[in-house]
Order: structure tokens, then C-alpha cells, then sequence
């Protein structure tokens, strides 16, 4: 199993910055993919980045590509959401996401408000 917690939501205006943190109870350098979700008041929740270990890779949603970044500390078993130049739109939920020999775990999340 792995335990998950989410922090660095807060409110921010549009065009700023904010980086989401996702710490985890063990390594991450084991687990599969790790990977951040948002939802959106009445809206289904969405992928917006994840990393897949064995091979590197990386996915982002089109809606936040040149913008967010996914990255890792290994070392602190933490993954990590930079998130740059904010719309309104990006408005959410953030939480984190593991997936480890085909079981998945949740973070609580955080919260990102994207207003003037």
C-alpha cells in the first residue's frame, strides 16, 4: 500500500504560479505511474499529467501542455506539479495518483482557485 498527501493548493490569480507537492509513504522509484487528476465543480474528473517510471514517459492533458510540468524527487519520495501562467479554467481539485502493480491510490487532494 502507499499513502498519499497532497499540499500547495491555495488561490492564486490568473497568469500566476503555483507548485503542488504529493508525498508518499514509500518509495515512488516502485510504484508504476504516478500522476496528478483534477475535478472541477460539476464537472468528471480528468488526467492532467502523469509520469510512467519504467519507461519515463510522460502524458499531459492538452489543456495544460506548455504549461504544467510533472517532475520527481525520488529521494523524497515525492512527485510534484508545477503549474505556471493559470487560467480560471484550471480551477479544481488537484489530487495525486498511484498506481502500483495494478492497484490504484488516492491523495485527498488539494484545492487550486484560479481568481482575481
Amino acid at each position: 500500500q502507499v499513502q498519499l498527501v497532497e499540499s500547495g493548493g491555495g488561490l492564486v490569480q490568473p497568469g500566476g504560479s503555483l507548485r503542488l507537492s504529493c508525498a508518499a509513504s514509500r518509495s515512488i522509484s516502485s510504484i508504476n505511474a504516478m500522476g496528478w487528476y483534477r475535478q472541477a465543480p460539476g464537472k468528471e474528473r480528468e488526467l492532467v499529467a502523469v509520469h510512467i517510471t519504467s519507461s519515463g514517459s510522460i502524458n499531459y492533458a492538452d489543456s495544460v501542455k506548455g504549461r504544467f510540468t510533472i517532475s520527481r524527487d525520488n529521494a523524497k519520495n515525492t512527485v510534484y506539479l508545477q503549474m505556471n501562467n493559470l487560467e480560471p479554467e484550471d480551477t479544481a481539485r488537484y489530487r495525486c495518483n498511484a498506481n502500483m502493480y495494478g492497484r490504484v491510490y488516492w491523495g485527498e487532494g488539494t484545492l487550486v482557485t484560479v481568481s482575481l
